[in-house]
């Protein structure tokens, strides 16, 4: 019986009412839903020969695949959490996120095979399964297949980056999934001829909530193992894909490499997130016409929260909207609601928010707080309620009693037509406290002088937000989802003294 805290299983589902409809199409091979369903089915009976079982957690550090697409549906199938392993994590950073979450499995791949020896010495009982070797077996054993979804179960469990001290495991529960999906569709609308391109991490929840999509919208998607931006451009222009999510970062370079292109009429949009993004690439995206719909979202989320509806996407540049139908927001300032355009903190309730972090109670209550979720995160809402992301509260910059927004500097640094992309982070100072610094990687072929830059942001900053420094360099650190990690500007700076 199908009450409101259950659902029919999301695959099997989709292959009843659209079996023939393509799901996904990898490395230039088409899978109908039909397909996929059997495939995730054949492949459950495979992993309950070798012993796993309903209420197992598995952990899961698998590239960009179709595989990996099975996989999660056929532990989907078995009623099993998933652990969603970054793959740039060291072996002792991955061992200790297994051991934390307490997975009984660890479903991966042979390329993998330098970080398996440290994993299996660290964590002698964890029983490792390398997915070439399992989907070479027989499909003999009757599986039972989960036929609902009760929406309180602990579907995946993701590590936050952990910014301070030990990442923490948020549970995404199949409601939360589900509600992301509703609130996104609800915003974005859908079309039979939508094709979502996912070009990033499906260990990542931005990547992870296309698959979701995948199967409740009964969307095609197109799955690539890295991201391209020359290949992205193809896919948009002789593919028919009509969204694509996306950072800054990859923004910046599809734009690059279109040159003066235009995208066809059937692209539909580019769903930005990861963190603020420039002016310049903001109003260079309006000047060619592509719609760009700034999100604010999270791990915590299951993806976006905050998403810039449609007829805004040029009205409101640099906003990231509003809160998505299911969900809610405010601005918090020492415990009272914030005046428009007051900067605070970042404060979200809904269906799609974690019910907290696994083995983590205290953790869960500071963060959750009758229902409402800080986020960390600074900004502010103006007179119409749009939001507008300033920075996360970790990277904020305090010089002379001053608040520096790095994100600030960074949009300023990206208007110089020599600066391809820029982060900001700070150093101390004796007279100051901490004054920033810019870590700046020029276009190819042009040289800025430190002295041209620091002028540049003089003529547009407070004096107090002008970087102390200019460090030039050929790339900036990211995570795998092409997020700027600040953290690691800072240490590259305590790291030189």
């Amino acid at each position: 019986m199908i009450t409101g805290e259950r659902l029919p299983n999301w695959l099997k589902k989709r292959a009843e009412i659209t079996p023939e409809r393509v799901a996904i199409e990898f490395r230039d091979r088409q899978y109908t839903f039909r397909e996929l369903d059997k495939l995730a089915e054949e492949n459950a009976r495979r992993l309950v020969s070798l012993g796993l079982q309903k209420g197992d957690t598995c952990a899961f550090l698998l590239r960009n695949h179709i595989d990996s697409v099975i996989m999660i549906h056929a532990l989907f199938n078995l009623g099993i959490t998933i652990v969603m392993l970054n793959s740039r994590l060291t072996a002792k950073e991955l061992s200790w996120q297994i051991a934390d979450s307490e997975s009984k499995w660890l479903i991966t791949e042979g390329g993998f095979s330098d970080k398996l020896e440290g994993i299996a010495a660290e964590l002698p009982r964890v029983q490792i399964l390398i997915k070439e070797e399992v989907m070479l077996l027989p499909a003999k054993s009757k599986s039972y297949t989960e036929e609902e979804f009760v929406l309180t179960d602990a579907a995946t469990i993701m590590y936050t980056s952990g910014t301070t001290g030990k990442p923490k495991g948020v549970i995404q529960t199949f409601g939360n999934h589900w509600w992301s999906a509703m609130g996104s569709v609800l915003n974005l609308g859908l079309t039979e001829e939508d094709c979502w391109f996912c070009a990033v991490p499906i260990f990542h929840i931005s990547g992870l909530s296309i698959l979701m999509r995948n199967v409740v919208y009964g969307m095609k998607i197109i799955l690539v193992e890295t991201f391209n931006e020359e290949e992205a451009n193809e896919m948009i222009m002789k593919k028919g894909v009509t969204i694509i999510s996306v950072v800054a970062a990859m923004l910046n370079r599809m734009l690059l490499a279109l040159g003066e292109q235009r995208y066809p009429d059937h692209f539909r949009c580019m769903l930005l997130g990861g963190g603020p993004a420039s002016k310049h690439l903001l109003e260079e995206s309006k000047r060619k016409r592509i719609p760009v719909y700034q999100t604010y979202g999270m791990t915590e989320t299951s993806s976006q929260i905050v998403t810039l509806a449609p007829e805004y996407s040029m009205k409101k540049i640099g906003s990231a909207g509003k809160p998505l139908f299911p969900s809610q927001l405010k601005i918090e300032v020492d415990g009272r609601t914030a005046s428009p355009d007051e900067p605070g903190e970042i404060v979200v309730a809904g269906p799609n928010v974690t019910k907290g972090y696994l083995n983590r109670e205290e953790e869960t209550s500071r963060a959750i707080k009758n229902g409402w979720l800080y986020t960390g995160d600074i900004g502010y809402l103006d007179s119409e309620g749009f939001l507008y992301v300033m920075d996360r509260r970790s990277d904020l910059i305090i010089s002379g009693g001053e608040n520096v927004y790095p994100a600030e500097i960074e949009s300023v640094l990206s208007l110089h037509p020599a600066v391809f992309e820029a982060g900001v982070s700070s150093m101390s100072d004796m007279k100051w406290g901490q004054i920033p610094v810019a870590f700046v990687v020029p276009y190819p072929d042009m040289k800025p002088a430190e002295a041209e830059l620091i002028e540049f942001c003089r003529d547009q900053l407070a004096p107090y937000k002008v970087p102390g420094e200019i460090v030039f360099c050929e790339s900036l650190p990211r995570n795998a989802s092409n997020k700027l990690l600040r953290r690691e500007l800072k240490k590259r700076l305590e790291e030189r003294g």
